[in-house]
């Protein structure tokens, strides 16, 4: 669905300013997923750190570092709709900036927070109110870096264009693994437990500020500033033919807004559209160490080394993916995607499984599953910025995006873990991912054919 609104098509902005916005809404999604990739890769650690008083299970433990991942998600779309609505009224830029500096804010934090043998009890509730602020501003985030990706970028190239913004996601995870494991290499067990997972988390002080930096130098949307431009000539020229009230003084005016209804309901058909992405994604690329150590007996190297792997394979096929969608359109290669993440997911499990499996048919299993999630997560944000007019286009991808995220990636881990304690069932994953990516398949279908060759409507 697309909300009909009619208004002029986006103007071309100039290659230097497109490269620009680039950049600058690249920077803060590759900060947001670094750090969310973090804490899923240490979330073993993190859990014995926070969330294991004396006596506690291992399970119960890491049961209660995914609901703390969990709930972070679950004030996403708050984020969205807060600073979407800044974002649609006051502009992209200003509300990035603000985005920015909470999320560099909170993450730097994490990692000077006292653990559970120091602080006792009231550790994991500051960690978890950390989790809450980061959540409020990745929600904030994605909204926005799409918008301005897809509002700068040149007349036939929206799907390459937001697709850099699933790229630095998966360049955020690969960097978050590849920090994980330097550490896990160079440092001995006790010293990672005991110090060393802090350093990740720190290390978002110097990429924040690098970030604040390309932001501030930022330029505001071409469409944006055309809405500004047309609502404020609307209003004047309403305000100078209103009669004026009873009482002498001229009514105010506003301009009308996108169907409430109408941005609703294309809110919830973007979010089912990316439910398959959103699933799949966590699983093969976030939650997968945690599966294998827990449930495989994997040791923390051979674990991240498969994500690493995965993330790769992700990483190689988005800008691909965003680019063909330019071509032939979003909703066959998105499909394509959901119908082979489906079609592979069990045979992954189970040649994880195998211990007769080889570790290179292994490895070549999990990259080809990273990049058929990539195939979906390419051409997604372009998708959702078609979904959605200039005025609410910030507010409307944002929420599709963080609610889809909240209820499919934040608890995918939860919903995982515990479901493989209650039943013993080492193939939850798979049936998580079929389930999520048949229904997003079905959302996708409804896709017109042709929407990657319309201009973005103010």
């Amino acid at each position: 669905m697309t909300i009909p609104v009619h208004g002029p098509v986006e103007g071309t902005a100039k290659p230097p300013r497109s490269r620009r916005a680039l950049v600058a809404g690249s920077v803060g999604n590759f900060i947001e997923w670094y750090e969310f990739g973090v804490y899923g890769y240490f979330a073993t650690i993190i859990a014995a750190n926070f969330f294991t008083p004396e006596g506690g299970s291992d399970v119960e433990a890491l049961v209660k570092t995914y609901a703390s991942f969990a709930l972070a998600f679950f004030f996403r779309p708050v984020g969205a709709a807060v600073f979407g609505r800044l974002g649609d009224r006051m502009g992209r830029r200003p509300t990035l900036i603000l985005v920015i500096l909470l999320m560099t804010g909170a993450t730097t934090l994490i990692g000077l927070l006292p653990t559970y043998a120091t602080l006792g009890a009231a550790a994991p509730w500051l960690l978890t109110l950390l989790r809450i602020v980061q959540g409020l501003s990745a929600g904030g985030e994605f909204g926005g870096a799409v918008s301005i990706m897809t509002e700068f970028a040149p007349p036939g190239r929206r799907g390459l264009y937001g697709a850099w913004q699933s790229f630095t996601v998966a360049l955020g995870l690969l960097a978050g693994a590849g920090m994980a494991a330097l550490l896990a290499t160079v440092l001995t067990e006790p010293e990672l437990n005991e110090w060393g997972w802090r350093l990740p988390f720190l290390l978002t002080l110097p990429l924040g500020l690098a970030a604040l930096w390309l932001r501030l130098k930022l330029e505001e949307t071409p469409s944006f500033q055309r809405t500004q431009t047309q609502t404020q000539t609307q209003i004047q020229a309403q305000t100078q033919t209103q009669s004026p009230d009873a009482g002498g003084r001229p009514q105010v005016v506003t301009p009308t807004p996108a169907p409430a209804r109408e941005v609703a309901k294309a809110i919830a058909l973007g979010a089912g559209r990316l439910m398959g992405w959103s699933a799949a994604g966590y699983t093969f690329l976030v939650v997968m160490p945690s599966y294998l150590q827990s449930t495989l007996n994997a040791s923390f190297q051979q674990a991240l080394i498969a994500t690493v792997l995965a993330n790769l394979g992700f990483a190689a096929s988005i800008i691909p993916a965003g680019a063909l969608s330019d071509r032939i359109g979003r909703r066959a290669v998105m499909v394509a995607g959901a119908v082979l993440v489906a079609v592979l997911a069990f045979p992954l499990m189970h040649l994880l499984q195998d211990s007769g499996t080889s570790t290179a048919a292994k490895s070549l299993a999990v990259f080809v599953a990273g990049a058929a999630v990539g195939l979906m997560a390419g051409p997604g944000p372009a998708m959702l910025s078609e979904m959605f007019p200039t005025s609410v286009r910030y507010t409307g991808l944002g929420l599709a995006y963080s609610l889809s995220n909240a209820v499919f990636s934040g608890c995918a881990g939860l919903i995982i873990t515990e479901a493989i304690k209650r039943t013993g069932n080492i193939d939850i994953p798979a049936h998580y991912v079929v389930v999520t990516c048949a229904v997003s398949a079905l959302a996708l279908l409804t896709l017109r054919g042709d929407d990657h060759r319309r201009a973005l409507r103010d």
